[in-house]
């Protein structure tokens, strides 16, 4: 069977068997169509049988060599895989050439960070004689001690708070709950500006266990966080491009760095998967590289005659 009649027969497995969508089905023939163009370009007058290993391992190579991005070359690759397994459920093929294919990694992006020098920086660039000076530092002092999401520093309420005992309850993503300790300086900031809150006389119906108000008595916005971090990091000369979200990257990263366990940190940050906590690794891995290019005796190698 030519490929043309083997494409209609996946394009109806896929339907009708696995139930994909049509986006998805129109995606994994478009895959497996850029296959087919690659062995025409190629002037190789193969039939699906005919294909081996070694011709998948040069339309990969080719895909890369084209500047496909990691992504597309993975979904492409998982296309053609899918449809060899169609091939042999069908038994139209004996051995599937893309069995030992593996699709790329995927590089996970590694947050900007701000290093602990910065931090400190930033929490000292908030004017505590302004009106939301107080207010703002305590939110970002709590931000970065507890490695709190925008969202979840927004929502935190009053009756969350177990300040004597130094903890806060966060309410994170699909309403699961976590216990996090509560730095000494967070508490403390957090203290001050409750004195303040206190004093307001405008809170709106239903906002009154909101922690963080805005002057009109509601919850403040994502944005005004935002706007917050882009203020006072152009005020202390702050240059990297950071956000709200950079104090709980930075959060997990200086711990990683300080020697903390990935399971405490992936329960404090509320991250399903330790996989996903497992970026944070990134800067601990180039200090300990660090650490041994500098104090481990065999790496004075370079400065020997290897001679003698």
């Amino acid at each position: 069977m030519d490929f043309k009649s083997l494409i209609k027969g996946f394009i109806a497995y896929l339907k009708l068997e696995r139930s994909f969508s049509i986006h998805s089905i129109k995606a994994y023939e478009s895959d497996v169509r850029k296959f087919v163009d690659f062995i025409e370009m190629k002037d190789w007058n193969l039939n699906a049988r005919q294909v081996t290993l070694e011709h998948i391992r040069a339309f990969i190579f080719y895909i890369n060599d084209i500047g496909l991005s990691a992504t597309t070359q993975a979904r492409i690759i998982s296309g053609l895989k899918s449809f060899y397994k169609y091939l042999s459920i069908e038994d139209i093929i004996e051995i599937d050439p893309t069995a030992l294919i593996e699709s790329p990694r995927l590089s996970r992006k590694i947050p900007d960070v701000l290093n602990i020098e910065e931090v400190n920086n930033f929490l000292l660039g908030f004017d505590l004689s302004t009106p939301h000076g107080r207010r703002n530092k305590a939110m970002f002092e709590t931000m970065y001690a507890c490695g709190l999401r925008v969202s979840e520093l927004i929502g935190l309420k009053i009756t969350d708070l177990f300040l004597d005992i130094g903890f806060i309850k966060v309410i994170g993503k699909n309403d699961k709950q976590r216990l996090i300790p509560n730095g000494e300086e967070a508490t403390k900031q957090i203290l001050f500006y409750i004195d303040e809150r206190n004093l307001l006389k405008n809170i709106k119906k239903g906002q009154e266990d909101i922690l963080f108000l805005n002057k009109r008595g509601s919850k403040l916005s994502r944005i005004m966080i935002f706007y917050i971090v882009k203020e006072i990091a152009e005020k202390v000369g702050i240059t990297k491009n950071i956000s709200p979200h950079t104090f709980r990257h930075s959060f997990a990263t200086h711990l990683v760095e300080g020697g903390a366990d990935l399971k405490a940190i992936q329960d404090m940050l509320g991250h399903e998967s330790i996989t996903t906590t497992e970026i944070y690794t990134h800067l601990d891995k180039e200090y300990l590289k660090d650490v041994i290019q500098t104090y481990h005796p065999r790496n004075d190698f370079r400065n020997k005659d290897i001679s003698s």
